[in-house]
């Protein structure tokens, strides 16, 4: 598995047409159903802590149950957590002022973990009909998640057989 992932962001990038027309051409039911299973494969093969790209470069969404329950669980008022750690980006969504995650800590895990965004605990969306429906999206992570690459990969090796 070592040798798959090997020079891996340059190969995903080198590919991206071939991604492109995989999604736009997939039987949608029969990626579907294969998903749930690649997702598991990818993740009994990628440890996200080693790598925390998504964290670093980027940021969920956060949407009003996120706002409530993180500042919940830093027993701050909303407002104050909007105030410290959000503003609103060019389609109207809250996001992270600052990169990387102000909560992810030195070894790469998540300080808010147990209440993290909902657009964090579903990512990479490997697992869902995102992948297919948000193509420009699942291309764009395939540049810096491991598990979109190897999920895009492994379909690729499927729809030759």
């Amino acid at each position: 598995m070592e040798d798959f992932f090997r020079n891996w962001q340059k190969r995903s990038a080198e590919r991206t047409k071939l991604y492109k027309q995989l999604l736009q051409r997939a039987n949608k039911n029969e990626v579907l159903r294969q998903l749930p299973d690649l997702h598991e494969q990818a993740f009994e093969n990628i440890d996200c802590l080693d790598c925390a790209a998504c964290c670093k470069n980027y940021s969920p969404r956060f949407k009003t149950p996120d706002i409530k329950r993180i500042s919940k669980y830093l027993k701050i008022k909303e407002g104050e957590f909007i105030e410290r750690y959000l503003q609103v980006d060019g389609d109207g969504d809250y996001v992270l002022q600052t990169k990387p995650c102000s909560f992810l800590g030195e070894n790469n895990a998540c300080s808010i973990y147990e209440v993290r965004p909902s657009d964090c605990s579903r990512f990479p969306y490997t697992d869902e009909d995102v992948l297919l429906k948000r193509q420009s999206i699942t291309l764009k992570n395939a540049g810096f998640c491991p598990a979109v690459y190897f999920v895009l990969e492994k379909l690729m090796e499927r729809k030759k057989d």
